[in-house]
């Protein structure tokens, strides 16, 4: 499976590296000419610098193979840009983004996001649960089919 990662933060590192031990084909961009450097030094050839916010950089990074791109910076705005230039322009039909602010949730949504992933719902989901009476987490949940994953 071909993976684009938009933004290479720790989560952007982290989830190449585990996608690569995995045996996907992933390709990190990365904009930040010290941050791109490090990564590269780090990960080899599975690192492009550029801005996947920008058409030229997805094109070159090879989006219209891509199996899914998933936008993991630290601005939604950014991840929201990087989905849909992904989905509209090059055709992607799985698009993930990380979600820094959950009031956006719908929006991204209403705009065809497929997966959203928010840490912050998912640390107070955790936090909840070590609270007396909490008997289920929420993991995930999965819109298309209407259900969430409770453990």
């Amino acid at each position: 499976m071909y993976i684009i990662i938009g933004g290479g933060g720790d989560v952007g590192y982290y989830l190449t590296r585990n996608l690569l031990t995995q045996g996907h084909e992933v390709l990190l961009l990365e904009k930040e000419s010290r941050r791109y450097q490090s990564l590269s030094e780090e990960l080899g050839q599975s690192v492009f610098k550029g801005d996947a916010c920008e058409a030229a950089t997805m094109e070159e990074a090879g989006a219209r193979r891509a199996d899914a791109v998933i936008a993991v910076t630290g601005e939604d705005e950014d991840n929201l840009v990087i989905c849909q230039l992904a989905k509209k322009r090059f055709n992607v039909t799985r698009t993930i983004a990380r979600l820094n602010n959950p009031k956006h949730e719908d929006l991204f949504e209403k705009l065809g996001i497929d997966i959203t992933v928010s840490p912050t719902k998912g640390i107070l989901s955790l936090i909840e649960s070590e609270l007396p009476g909490q008997r289920f987490v929420q993991l995930m949940t999965l819109k298309r089919a209407g259900l969430e994953i409770l453990a």
